[in-house]
């Protein structure tokens, strides 16, 4: 369900490329190949995340891209948004790709285009985990880190594991995370949780390891607020004046 500089800067690389080196290579030899602290820090997070009823989050999300002269270009997409278990979800991305708006109500899955003036709507299943479900299968969309969100994020991360390792400490816009790094079959996928009580994620990074360029969705998130003050009608999509409606399209 789980996508030439100067001699300086070159010898800097270079020697950044070994120590790089150096540290994958200990972590290998150290590390057993399903590392328990990892899947035990992981389970924290998905426990943590799972038990708030209501958040919104600020994400940055980047889409690896490889063209087809084999140059890589990234797109970035920045996103507020607001969950209320067990069936409520908002978004607001704006980015090079999109610039849109996402509702669900519990009833009915809208995206609204802002730049077009068009929107599409379309009746949805009574809860997130069958919404996210629904949207990919059925409209080929792809909510990033939606992963997290679903009520067996657990068990929806750790099925069919190959390997995992703590790589270490890692500093995510002044926190101090766990970074974990986890194999499953045609993916891998990196997690940044938070050290402390609330063990939140700080970023999340999924490699498809299938493409030639392991082309990866990176989303850095922050900005959590845990139990704001939110109406239903911000749920609920409702078409301003002078815009059309058009079948629902595809994010992706």
């Amino acid at each position: 369900m789980i996508t030439t500089k100067s001699k300086t800067v070159a010898t800097i690389l270079g020697v950044t490329a070994i120590t790089l080196s150096t540290i994958t290579t200990s972590l290998q030899a150290q590390a057993p190949m399903v590392d328990p602290a990892a899947v035990k820090i992981l389970e924290r997070m998905t426990d943590s995340l799972g038990g708030l009823k209501k958040f919104s989050v600020h994400t940055q999300t980047t889409y690896e891209d490889e063209l087809d002269s084999g140059q890589r270009v990234d797109y970035d997409v920045s996103a507020s948004v607001q969950i209320n278990r067990p069936d409520k979800l908002h978004s607001n991305r704006t980015g090079e790709l999109v610039s849109q708006e996402f509702y669900y109500d519990g009833k009915t899955l809208s995206l609204f285009n802002r730049n077009e003036k068009v929107y599409a709507t379309n009746p949805a299943p009574a809860s997130l985990d069958e919404m996210f479900d629904y949207a990919r299968e059925e409209l080929d969309l792809i909510i990033p880190a939606s992963d997290l969100v679903y009520s067996y994020a657990f068990s929806l991360l750790t099925e069919n594991i190959t390997s995992a390792i703590v790589v270490g400490k890692a500093d995510i816009n002044g926190i101090t995370c766990d970074h974990l790094a986890f194999s499953r079959p045609d993916v891998d996928f990196q997690l940044w949780v938070e050290s402390n009580r609330q063990a939140l994620p700080c970023k999340y990074v999924v490699t498809d390891t299938t493409t030639p360029g392991r082309v990866s969705i990176s989303t850095v998130m922050g900005d959590w607020k845990i139990d704001p003050a939110t109406d239903d009608d911000q749920f609920k999509f409702i078409e301003p004046d002078d815009t059309n409606e058009i079948d629902f399209m595809p994010l992706n």
